[in-house]
């Protein structure tokens, strides 16, 4: 079967069998390797995008249920070879180490930042419970959400 969907600002038509989830067709059909399997059951936050404006987990999405849907991946961030914002807080305050979750992590925290330009240190930690991370404890990232929105206001964003 076919479907169509925008995938960082880009409109695609792609072929998927019925039992496809979103996260393969993200990584095994279009490339986007950021998006990583983890836990295959919605509890690590490692495949996380945004769909249609919110953060989803991609290992939980049939791929047909994002039919007509705009997705976003942390490949869809950086513009004219510069990171994004929030990329550059969580590089710029230690939030990355392994990586693994990083992507996730910036998807959640990109998802918070659309609806919530100002968030408290609560509603950061809020709308990362979804996310594990094994190595930073996570007050570096929670640090790298807050000066993200900083930034992100500081630059009318």
């Amino acid at each position: 079967m076919n479907i169509q969907l925008t995938v960082n600002g880009q409109d695609r038509t792609v072929e998927i069998s019925p039992d496809m989830r979103l996260l393969d067709l993200l990584r095994d059909v279009l490339g986007l390797i950021s998006v990583k399997e983890g836990c295959s059951e919605g509890e690590c936050g490692a495949c996380t995008v945004i769909m249609d404006g919110k953060a989803v987990t991609s290992c939980t999405v049939m791929a047909f249920q994002a039919e007509g849907s705009d997705i976003m991946t942390t490949e869809g961030l950086a513009q004219r070879g510069e990171l994004d914002p929030i990329q550059q807080a969580f590089m710029d305050n230690d939030a990355v180490q392994c990586g693994f979750c990083t992507p996730g992590m910036i998807m959640s925290t990109k998802a918070l930042l659309m609806q919530n330009p100002d968030p408290s240190e609560e509603e950061a930690r809020r709308a990362l419970e979804g996310n594990i991370c094994r190595c930073t404890g996570y007050i570096p990232i929670i640090n790298a959400v807050l000066d993200a929105a900083r930034r992100l206001r500081d630059e009318g964003l």
